[in-house]
């Protein structure tokens, strides 16, 4: 197991030697959960279709790589029920028309921040629901196209989001299974006018409505996430189905991103400790 260190009191030792000893560890002390942090960082491949009518009418299908780094831990607010979790994750897509005869390239990359509260139903059992801020940039680039080859991706959200997190051992293996969805509320979003170049918004500043107010009647898109965690000797692995569906209806134009990808990557456990 790792561990933390921080300049302000906080002692690099190597505390979590095994997942019993985590848990025994929480149960006698519940204030130790503010001192326990999980991190991920997993890789993946995966199927998507991209679509934006700024550049071309048709819908663009292939592959995509991505790569996601989550931090989550317990806070002491709201009695220690209430957790913080970081998530970001980048993708890019390489992707071609129905005739093959034009390809896209393109990139997203996504930052997820937010508090969830814990509902302990069981024991290793908890539903959690909260609120995150969901921040997006990227493009999509036509490599055909003479005029206007690109289009930007810039838009900020406030997501609803929930989890079920289940900790479970098999043959005395210590298992985790976790389902999150974050839908979004309300949000902005930068998209130019049907038939605008970004030359005139940025060289001519004709940039009038550019942002717009975007929630589920405009933007309706949904990212959720299946995961479970493992054990491999002494390490802890973690497999990951995530399916993001990135839809919008702005200025005319009509966009959507739709992923379906498979991950694989390791989970740390750290702990402070104060000296």
């Amino acid at each position: 197991m790792a561990c933390l260190c921080t300049a302000g009191g906080i002692k690099a030792q190597d505390t979590l030697r095994t997942e019993r000893q985590a848990v025994e560890m929480l149960q006698a002390a519940p204030e130790a959960r503010t001192r326990f942090t999980t991190r991920a960082t997993m890789y993946g491949a995966g199927f998507t279709n991209v679509y934006d009518t700024y550049l071309s009418p048709q819908e663009y299908k292939g592959i995509e790589f991505r790569i996601s780094r989550e931090s989550m831990r317990m806070t002491r607010w709201m009695d220690g029920n209430l957790s913080l979790q970081s998530f970001f994750q980048g993708n890019v897509g390489y992707t071609h028309n129905h005739v093959d005869n034009n390809n896209t390239f393109s990139a997203l990359a996504n930052w997820n921040y937010g508090l969830h509260y814990n509902f302990r139903l069981a024991p290793g059992f908890r539903l959690l629901a909260g609120g995150v801020a969901d921040l997006n940039g990227g493009f999509v680039w036509n490599l055909r196209n003479g005029n206007n080859p690109a289009s930007a991706r810039a838009y900020i959200n406030l997501d609803a989001s929930g989890m079920a997190i289940w900790d479970l051992r098999i043959k005395n293996r210590p298992i985790t299974l976790r389902y999150q969805v974050n839908l979004p509320v309300a949000g902005v979003m930068f998209s130019p006018h049907y038939g605008q170049s970004y030359y005139e918004i940025f060289s001519l500043g004709n940039a009038g409505g550019v942002v717009r107010f975007t929630s589920l009647h405009n933007q309706p898109s949904l990212r959720q996430m299946l995961t479970v965690d493992f054990p491999v000797r002494k390490a802890r692995m973690r497999l990951a189905y995530v399916w993001d569906a990135q839809q919008s209806r702005v200025n005319g134009l009509r966009t959507h991103a739709y992923s379906h990808v498979f991950m694989i990557g390791f989970v740390r456990h750290l702990y402070k400790v104060k000296y």
